[in-house]
């Protein structure tokens, strides 16, 4: 039986890259797909495509079964008729994966008001609005004496786990979905519901132009940077394997896959009293000679 049989999932931005790819891996391995993308450009403007519908009918040549959904993750409505679609469709939902988003980059002291708010919007808000519904439903299932066995899949990324020049907003809410995984995984597991996150790192539109060299796609030979990389460890993180396993930012690219080890307490010195200010100076740099390195910002 394959890993996800059965199962419901809802996949947000998932008509192109690093989505489409979980789409169709979820499909092949037995799940009931709920295709969502609001069917956007790079920098979340009005497409006029609907890449969600053939990502529908990839699945449904492959012997699956899914639906489109164009909602905006980021529209509270819109996100709860997205889980309604999942109800409708299938009768159920047990994944969500949160994938939805834009890039629009720019240096910090040029990041302008609006794009710093859109950004924040379909990332963060994105995340938070849809998984908002669906645990909504999970609760009121649970309260119900009903068995619940429900996954959250989110996506951070490495920019927001270590910073990266030229993308302040994106990096921002990239660190405030990795908290948010784990605030998740501390509330909902009485629930029956886990939750995790990723930090890929693969060739999609929001990578392609950032890093077109290191993301050049071999001639021949295991292609690393291909999304299709990424989609078997949200597969199984989706699966029923997975209950055990809750409250962690996974790292994946190519066939790696790390568990990052993010904020936690370092070195300490306790004087037991109130610091003066001239004396605070040198504790601080104690401290940074005991304390690991910070990575660098990507882009350094």
């Amino acid at each position: 039986m394959s890993v996800c049989e059965n199962r419901v999932v809802i996949i947000t931005g998932a008509g192109r890259g690093i989505g489409r790819e979980h789409a169709l891996e979820f499909a092949r391995q037995g799940a009931k797909v709920v295709v969502n993308d609001l069917g956007v450009s790079l920098a979340g403007e009005e497409g006029g495509e609907s890449p969600g519908e053939q990502v529908v009918q990839e699945i449904k040549d492959l012997g699956g079964e899914a639906v489109a959904n164009g909602a905006d993750v980021a529209d509270f409505g819109q996100a709860g008729e997205l889980v309604k679609t999942a109800l409708d469709a299938f009768g159920a939902l047990d994944v969500v994966v949160n994938n939805a988003g834009f890039v629009r980059d720019r240096m910090f002291v040029s990041c302008s008001e609006e794009e710093w708010d859109a950004v924040i919007r379909v990332h963060l808000k994105g995340h938070f609005a849809v998984t908002n519904q669906a645990c909504l439903y999970w609760r009121n299932q649970s309260k119900a004496g009903k068995p619940v066995d429900a996954r959250i899949i989110n996506t951070s990324s490495g920019a927001g786990l270590q910073g990266s020049i030229g993308q302040s907003a994106y990096s921002a809410a990239k660190a405030g979905i990795a908290t948010l995984t784990l605030i998740q995984a501390a509330e909902l597991g009485r629930y029956g519901v886990t939750a995790n996150a990723i930090a890929p790192s693969a060739r999609t539109r929001m990578t392609e132009d950032v890093f077109a060299e290191m993301m050049a796609k071999p001639d021949e030979g295991f292609d690393a940077m291909d999304p299709a990389n990424v989609s078997p460890l949200v597969v199984w993180l989706g699966s029923a394997e997975s209950r055990d396993v809750t409250g962690q930012v996974f790292e994946v690219a190519g066939g790696s896959i790390s568990v990052a080890d993010g904020w936690r307490s370092g070195p300490e010195i306790d004087k037991g009293a109130r610091w003066e200010p001239d004396e605070v100076g040198n504790a601080v740099h104690e401290l940074l000679k005991k304390a690991t390195p910070a990575q660098k910002v990507y882009g350094t």
